[in-house]
């Protein structure tokens, strides 16, 4: 008949369908290196690097090697930064980096965002860029503040080239999170209100019990409110505070902010999360802090980390305090004098700590 198809032969059976993948896997990571007291590390000689904490990305063991004045003769007025392989390493490693300098906001200084091609590092032992930056134009740009500046290391590891099968379907990653930011969002269905500042958020009881065992006594405990209609006064944090406290409970992240605010923040949240049993989100602002040390700000966060048992925090503080001259800096700042009065007991661990070092 025109226009049909023809039918199967007798026998015949459908085609089979299948999929694969031809896969150069890669493993990525990064390393964000906080250059503290850059004035200082000029006295490094030429030629002479100081090298970064080693950090992990694809199974290796890596690190950042800084030469302040150039790795070679007639690099002098310029800072090389070279990305290293640790150890002796008898097989292949292929491996890229981009290297990038951040403005105030984090964020890549177009001009310094560099990438290298794919190279076997554990034949050469290092890999990156002899002249990064110069130095004259680093220290005339805003990129370097309070004697500081930040770079970031991308690193993608080059792994075996293999065949896989693959299924025809894909499942897409959680997003949880963006539905219960949508339930924030909305208010739909919110039987709880707070009053921070001149500010009332509303909230779902069920979602904050089940993320802080406080809140859970607050809301559900031998004191709730029995007034539900009114709001529940949030004493001593700012809105923008609580906002973001909010945010964390319901997405597991926190919003976006700007480089310059990130420190101030943190600080907040972190009293905020050990006031709530938020432990995840206290370790996230412990690590945020830990990139905002320098001289102005160490005495603070120690005593932030002290009164708030941030073990990890107060380690990275001593480290940054260990040498004497970074501590007499510290010492005229008017947070080592609020240190001195609302922790005492610390200057003795820290002196001991200096002494050791």
């Amino acid at each position: 008949m025109a226009g049909s198809s023809p039918s199967p032969a007798a026998g015949d059976v459908p085609p089979s369908r299948s999929a694969s993948a031809i896969v150069a896997g890669v493993a990525t990571g990064y390393h964000v290196l906080r250059v503290v007291g850059y004035s200082h590390t000029k006295e490094v000689p030429n030629g002479q690097s100081i090298s970064s904490s080693h950090f992990l990305v694809g199974g290796r063991t890596w690190f950042v090697k800084y030469y302040p004045n150039g790795n070679a003769a007639g690099e002098a007025d310029f800072i090389s930064l070279f990305l290293a392989l640790h150890g002796t390493v008898a097989e292949a490693v292929k491996a890229k980096v981009t290297i990038s300098l951040l403005d105030q906001e984090g964020k890549p200084v177009p001009p310094y965002n560099r990438t290298t091609e794919f190279v076997n590092i554990a034949e050469k032992g290092s890999w990156g860029y002899p002249k990064f930056m110069e130095r004259k134009a680093l220290e005339e740009s805003e990129h370097l503040s309070n004697d500081c500046f930040t770079v970031r290391f991308d690193v993608t590891v080059l792994n075996d080239v293999r065949t896989l099968e693959t299924p025809l379907l894909v499942v897409p990653s959680s997003d949880m999170h963006r539905h219960f930011g949508r339930l924030l969002s909305s208010k739909e269905d919110t039987d709880v209100k707070f009053r921070v500042g001149k500010k009332t958020f509303s909230a779902h009881r069920l979602v904050l019990s089940t993320r802080s065992l406080v809140f859970k006594a607050q809301l559900y405990g031998p004191m709730k409110e029995k007034n539900t209609s009114k709001a529940i006064h949030i004493n001593d944090m700012e809105a923008d505070v609580f906002d973001a406290l909010l945010t964390f409970m319901y997405t597991d992240n926190l919003p976006e902010m700007k480089e310059q605010d990130e420190s101030a923040m943190a600080q907040h949240l972190l009293v905020a999360a050990d006031r709530y049993n938020l432990e995840r989100l206290k370790l996230i602002c412990e690590d945020k802090l830990c990139k905002h040390i320098d001289t102005n700000s160490a005495a603070t966060i120690l005593a932030l980390a002290e009164q708030h048992n941030c073990h990890g925090l107060k380690d990275a503080c001593f480290t940054f305090l260990s040498s004497s001259s970074t501590l007499g800096a510290v010492m005229e700042t008017d947070g080592f004098e609020h240190l001195t009065i609302s922790c005492p007991r610390i200057l003795k661990e820290l002196v001991s700590k200096v002494v050791a070092g």
